[in-house]
């Protein structure tokens, strides 16, 4: 069966362009004009990837990404025409897996859904082996069901953030070199600015840490990496 990709944006041109180029690639492809629409198709017909324009009429695309990670998983790459860094920060915050701004090179955009999709076909594939808990202090990440408690509570993760701790918990007490996370969390090297990382890692302090801003576990080495530490 065919990767199901939907492309919601509200350029006609643009939208039927990546049809066609998708499509090229072998991938089912379905497309929306708005937030709106999206949605309602994603209730009755769930995708593989999200291709997703930030400024939508109406329910715009943080909006109608917010929504989606209420109920969905699946990875989401954020289009906009603006080049300010808050907006692709806010994106991120919302559950955004990733970014391009237009205009954008068509390999790049293959290069993106590629990956993401193959990401996605690793985490099923991981979750079907066995493999051990990680118990760091209070928190345990359980990759079997792919869920991370602390004192015994479960703690709401996007997939994107479970890969990180759980790539940190493989590597415990160890620094991961920044590239090393982009490589094996996003599978390939990100062009991400030096804050997209950063705000995943709060965004996953804010939910196990009982002090986001003097975190016990996830800790930060300046200009290098990170690391999960009893």
């Amino acid at each position: 069966m065919p990767e199901k990709v939907l492309i919601v944006d509200d350029d006609r041109f643009l939208l039927e362009n990546l049809k066609r180029l998708l499509q090229r690639e072998g991938y089912a492809v379905t497309s929306a004009t708005s937030g709106e629409d999206a949605l309602e198709y994603i209730a009755v017909e769930p995708c593989d990837l999200m291709i997703l324009d930030l400024g939508l009429p109406g329910v715009d695309g943080l909006s109608t990404c917010r929504r989606l990670r209420g109920k969905h998983n699946f990875p989401v790459i954020m289009l906009t025409a603006r080049s300010d860094a808050m907006d692709k920060v806010i994106g991120l915050e919302v559950g955004a897996d990733d970014y391009l701004t237009k205009p954008f090179e068509p390999i790049e955009l293959l290069a993106r859904v590629r990956a993401h999709l193959r990401r996605s076909r690793d985490y099923q594939r991981t979750g079907e082996v066995s493999e051990p808990n990680i118990y760091v202090g209070e928190l345990l990440v359980d990759f079997g069901k792919r869920d991370v408690f602390v004192g015994g509570q479960p703690v709401e993760l996007t997939t994107r953030e479970f890969e990180l701790v759980g790539h940190l918990a493989r590597n415990l007490g160890r620094v991961v070199p920044r590239e090393s996370l982009f490589e094996r969390v996003w599978g390939y090297d990100m062009s991400f600015n030096s804050n997209s990382l950063e705000v995943y890692v709060y965004r996953i302090r804010k939910k196990i840490e009982a002090d986001p801003n003097n975190p016990r576990y996830m800790k930060t080495v300046r200009g290098f990496g990170y690391s999960l530490n009893a």
